[in-house]
């Protein structure tokens, strides 16, 4: 059995940012790795790289993700304080996306560390199911653990309707802090 040549340096990250480029969904770190015949910690470091040359990749729970240029279409952003139990997460995270919301991120403030934010980008059910499902296999601790509870996430949708209906489901399930 002959074994596969790893792609090495700058035509792997090469490679790397043009599958980022054209794939429509997130490619995981083992993906990449598996494609280019390296382990997942080269394509952790090629990413860092690509990130230090300004290209604009993200690392989400699904995996990574290349921003591309925004589309002329109009999306509007909320912030919004919430305040709810680690296990109530996936009923907060159901309750926002089937309002039509992408919940961009979560965050925190530290009374060390200061403001911290980590990248969610859920906007389906699927989506949050496979974000709690990576947080229980890496027995990852929530953010809101941090604080108690209270916390921000950054709501995006294409239309203020949908936040509005956002922000009243939360506040009907007793998650929405309002000042």
């Amino acid at each position: 059995m002959k074994e596969e040549k790893k792609i090495l340096g700058e035509r792997r990250r090469q490679l790397i940012l043009q599958w980022l480029k054209e794939s429509e969904a997130p490619l995981t770190g083992a993906e990449l790795a598996a494609k280019t015949n390296v382990s997942r910690q080269v394509i952790v470091q090629d990413i860092s790289l690509l990130k230090a040359r300004n290209e604009p990749i993200i690392a989400t729970s699904q995996g990574y993700l290349y921003l591309k240029p925004a589309e002329p279409a109009k999306t509007y952003t909320r912030t919004i304080a919430c305040f709810h139990t680690p296990e109530q997460t996936k009923e907060e995270l159901y309750l926002l996306v089937d309002c039509g919301v992408t919940v961009k991120d979560v965050k925190i403030e530290h009374p060390v560390y200061g403001d911290l934010t980590a990248s969610i980008m859920v906007s389906n059910r699927l989506e949050v199911d496979q974000f709690i499902a990576k947080i229980e296999a890496t027995k990852s601790s929530y953010l809101l653990q941090l604080t108690d509870g209270t916390h921000l996430h950054t709501l995006e949708a294409d239309s203020p309707v949908k936040l509005d209906a956002a922000c009243r489901a939360l506040k009907q399930a007793g998650f929405l802090i309002e000042a």
